[in-house]
């Protein structure tokens, strides 16, 4: 008797190639990537609202495998807590602060300490930097400033009581009258002195001819506005979405991560 003729055996499945060195790698490095949380002071001015969110997208079209989120201490939501509530692992807490003080020291650590789920690092405070430097200059340049004989610059800042808050001001203006070549001293608005009305005036009575404003504000609002009130040449617009903040954002995250990632990493 013939025996039935057999069922074609179907073709072993393909096994899946195995993925390159570096490719695997970079599955690896995506996975401990840790989240940026970009910590923003809050305002109730629109405007800000609106930069902040420009500076937000910046940084995740620079960045798109980064987990990328954007919290604020009050005013505005989603509040720090919330967010930090929403994660877990590794987060590098990135202040949109530009000096040291008690939003740094006291409120940011205190929250993060709070969320017990995460394991975070708080970068430190944008300012100073040179690329805050070459933002304040971009921005006088956009207003008009041009450096010509007998120029001076004040850096319009929100001030603060914290000693160290001063030093970093005073530090970044340094570094911007390194960059632009001419005379720059701090202005304050809110707190410290002298405020930026008096150091225009001092200047002008030094025999500068034009005295230009540099905003060393993050977003636009009422200290900006009062800043630029009390200048009478050229008046930088607020730092903002400046390619130089993105890249110094991502510095400072950068910064953080490696006291997060195993040894071995």
């Amino acid at each position: 008797m013939t025996p039935p003729p057999t069922a074609p055996v179907p073709p072993a499945p393909l096994r899946p190639a195995v993925p390159p060195r570096a490719a695997a790698l970079r599955v690896l490095h995506a996975a401990r990537r840790p989240a940026l949380v970009l910590v923003a002071h809050g305002s109730r001015d629109p405007a800000a609202g609106a930069e902040i969110a420009r500076l937000l997208d910046r940084l995740r079209a620079a960045r798109p495998e980064l987990d990328i989120r954007l919290a604020h201490l009050g005013l505005n939501a989603p509040l720090l807590p919330d967010v930090l509530d929403g994660l877990s692992g590794r987060v590098v807490l990135v202040p949109l602060l530009l000096s040291r003080g008690y939003h740094a020291k006291v409120d940011i650590p205190a929250l993060l300490a709070a969320a017990p789920q995460v394991s975070g690092v708080i970068a430190a405070p944008l300012g100073p930097h040179p690329l805050l430097a070459e933002a304040l200059h971009a921005r006088l340049a956009e207003a008009g400033w041009r450096r010509a004989p007998g120029d001076a610059v004040v850096l319009a800042a929100s001030g603060s009581r914290d000693a160290e808050a001063a030093l970093d001001t005073g530090e970044q203006a340094r570094l911007l009258a390194r960059r632009l070549g001419v005379p720059v001293r701090p202005g304050y608005v809110a707190a410290g002195a002298p405020s930026v009305a008096e150091a225009v005036a001092r200047f002008t009575a030094e025999g500068h001819r034009r005295v230009a404003v540099a905003g060393y504000f993050t977003a636009p609002g009422d200290f900006a506005r009062l800043a630029a009130a009390a200048g009478g040449g050229p008046v930088g617009a607020p730092l903002g979405a400046h390619d130089a903040v993105v890249r110094l954002v991502l510095e400072r995250y950068r910064t953080g991560v490696p006291a997060l990632l195993p040894a071995a990493a």
